[in-house]
């Protein structure tokens, strides 16, 4: 391989956050680690030592993944990789929402305040985002657009910092780096210049792999659990995956950035209906929505109009979020009123009426008789 080879594929592989390129191909010594070359000579003698290669290995991982300093290094490389939007508007919108997840975070998970996240803008017009190891999160500034709700722009950052605190960046490329060193090892007797050539190429394809379907289903419930210990409505975690289906389709993988949201993803009908029944289950059973018609204790209760940009659908499951949380914190127990064109259920605004909807009066009558 051709140094000008190495040094493009240098450049991908820094936004792993495994290694770092000054002038000589090397690896990135964390501040637990001796400066230098990782001289794999050292540990791998006579015969091999897989397990001390291993170990050695997640101790760059983890020093990576939980230091102020691999944090630093991540951030600096994955921001040469995918390049930074400057607009402090949106930065101020993103603050906003990591800040209220971040303290909705350390309402379950403490360690949340360990290593603060840090976060950026990339140009990117697509819908997406993503954390990487040493919780640097990356949103593409396409994301504000795809959706004019901030409540579903906090289930898209929750979901991510749901990554980052199960660690599944980190994870997933030790796991898959060592199965491939494992491999090469297991069928030669490898130098130290053949093995950092073997992590480097295995570390160039991992790059573009995000993480498997279990992941993705374990940060899928930790959004639902930050979520519901925040202000945000429940309901906007089925509504995102609402609008996705409508504007994407149930696999959104053409158009879409590959290295944010390969096709290891579950499809996007999928993960709405797990939210559905989730809000289900919030409201004790009470609420369900199916095909934009909202259901209280069986019986019909309202189908949206569409408005703001949304769908009858879209809508319908952030009026059911605000059911679930009504029944959840025990509002039903009081009478529905209106307060303008807002149909309240106690302390719990249910759902503004506007141009299309029935009027707010008769949705609190239709709510007092089947709640």
């Amino acid at each position: 391989m051709n140094r000008t080879t190495l040094k493009k594929k240098a450049a991908i592989l820094a936004a792993l956050g495994i290694f770092s390129f000054s002038g000589s191909f090397a690896f990135y010594a964390p501040p637990q680690a001796e400066a230098g070359l990782l001289d794999f000579g050292d540990v791998i003698t006579n015969g091999i030592q897989i397990a001390q290669a291993r170990d050695t290995l997640q101790k760059y991982i983890k020093a990576l993944d939980t230091t102020p300093e691999g944090q630093q290094h991540t951030l600096e490389n994955l921001q040469s990789y995918t390049g930074v939007y400057d607009d402090p508007q949106l930065m101020e919108q993103l603050g906003n929402i990591m800040g209220n997840m971040t303290n909705a975070i350390g309402q379950v998970d403490k360690s949340v305040y360990d290593l603060p996240y840090v976060y950026y803008l990339t140009p990117s017009e697509y819908f997406n985002a993503a954390c990487g190891m040493s919780h640097v999160m990356m949103v593409n500034q396409g994301t504000f657009a795809f959706t004019p709700s901030e409540d579903e722009l906090a289930v898209v950052i929750g979901h991510e910092m749901g990554h980052g605190q199960a660690h599944h960046s980190a994870k997933s490329v030790g796991r898959k780096i060592d199965r491939a060193v494992l491999a090469q090892i297991g069928s030669a007797a490898l130098g130290g210049t053949e093995l950092t050539n073997i992590l480097t190429a295995n570390a160039y394809k991992y790059s573009i792999v995000h993480a498997d379907k279990g992941d993705e289903k374990e940060a899928d419930a930790l959004a639902w659990e930050y979520i519901t210990h925040s202000n945000y409505n429940p309901g906007a975690c089925a509504a995102i995956w609402q609008r996705a289906l409508e504007k994407l389709g149930d696999n959104a993988q053409s158009g879409v950035d590959l290295w944010l949201n390969p096709s290891d993803h579950p499809n996007n009908m999928a993960r709405r209906d797990r939210y559905e029944k989730k809000l289900q289950e919030y409201s004790g059973k009470h609420v369900a929505v199916k095909d934009g018609l909202v259901k209280i204790n069986g019986k019909t209760f309202v189908t949206p109009a569409p408005a703001g940009g949304m769908s009858t659908a879209e809508r319908a499951y952030f009026v059911e979020g605000n059911l679930a949380a009504a029944y959840h914190n025990g509002h039903n127990k009081s009478a529905a009123r209106a307060e303008g064109n807002t149909v309240m259920l106690g302390a719990q605004p249910i759902m503004t009426c506007v141009s299309g909807d029935e009027s707010a009066q008769t949705l609190v009558d239709r709510l007092n008789k089947i709640k």
